[in-house]
């Protein structure tokens, strides 16, 4: 695992991979400033009305005015939409490096001399690509909802954004790296034997995710300039997650060879 990242910190260095971490940021920056430009406002004023009025949160509102917090009351709006804004951002750029700098990642490392000779059995189609990713996504999007209301206390800021993201980069960059090298019942295998490594490395790289997550949902300057912050923030995400595409791709392409060489499977190596 130590050897995949320090091999992933050297590749990152590569035009390519900058490149390729540039590509995802500006498509989705584009995506969401053209969401933010028009409906930036109109969500805020909805969910002042839904606080306001909505008797789930109506009797937060009466609290804060009576206790004389009419100040946090003014920032409720805003970081109730950062909150919700912040998973669905993330999971948009994620699903988009997945489909669109990761296969590129995973040739430029398959080209390398260690891995040059490695079969690839090409048993993961797009269809079941798009299908895995899809049931991932729904899964992880259901466990943000469903911890959502204590996402107010400020350490689970903090520590579920890792967690989730970790388990989701996990499942997406293992099935990504495998679909074209491994056979499903090598794939199955790896993933049984290295899971806890691979399960490490994805809450890693979902730390590494988490200091901008943190500035941006805590931060008052954040939640001010949200449209402009989300925008370096994306850039950020979208070099961890080239980053875990390296590191996973490394990792994996190794352990599938020594996989094979332990249990003397050919498959047309050369």
């Amino acid at each position: 695992m130590l050897r995949s990242f320090g091999l992933s910190i050297v590749g990152l260095m590569h035009p390519k991979m900058l490149w390729l971490s540039l590509r995802p940021f500006m498509m989705v920056s584009i995506f969401w400033a053209l969401l933010f430009f028009f409906m930036w406002e109109p969500a805020l004023e909805s969910i002042r009305f839904f606080i306001t009025n909505s008797f789930l949160t109506a009797w937060m509102a009466d609290v804060m005015s009576a206790t004389g917090w009419d100040e946090i009351r003014a920032v409720m709006a805003p970081l109730l939409l950062v909150i919700v804004l912040i998973p669905v951002i993330t999971i948009s750029l994620l699903v988009l490096v997945a489909f669109t700098s990761v296969p590129a990642v995973i040739r430029h490392i398959a080209r390398q001399p260690n891995y040059q000779g490695l079969y690839q059995a090409h048993e993961g189609g797009l269809i079941r690509s798009i299908l895995y990713t899809f049931v991932s996504i729904v899964i992880c999007c259901a466990l943000v909802l469903m911890t959502l209301p204590i996402w107010w206390v400020p350490p689970m800021v903090a520590i579920l954004p890792p967690l989730f993201w970790g388990w989701l980069t996990m499942r997406l960059m293992s099935y990504d790296v495998l679909a074209h090298h491994a056979t499903e019942a090598e794939r199955q295998s790896l993933m049984q034997t290295h899971r806890w490594s691979l399960l490490t490395m994805g809450i890693l790289c979902g730390l590494m995710g988490a200091v901008p997550t943190f500035f941006w949902a805590t931060s008052a300057v954040a939640i001010i300039f949200f449209p402009v912050v989300s925008f370096v923030v994306l850039w950020i995400y979208s070099v961890v997650f080239i980053f875990s595409a390296l590191w996973f791709a490394h990792y994996l392409l190794n352990a599938l060879r020594e996989h094979r060489a332990v249990h003397g499977i050919v498959l047309g190596d050369s």
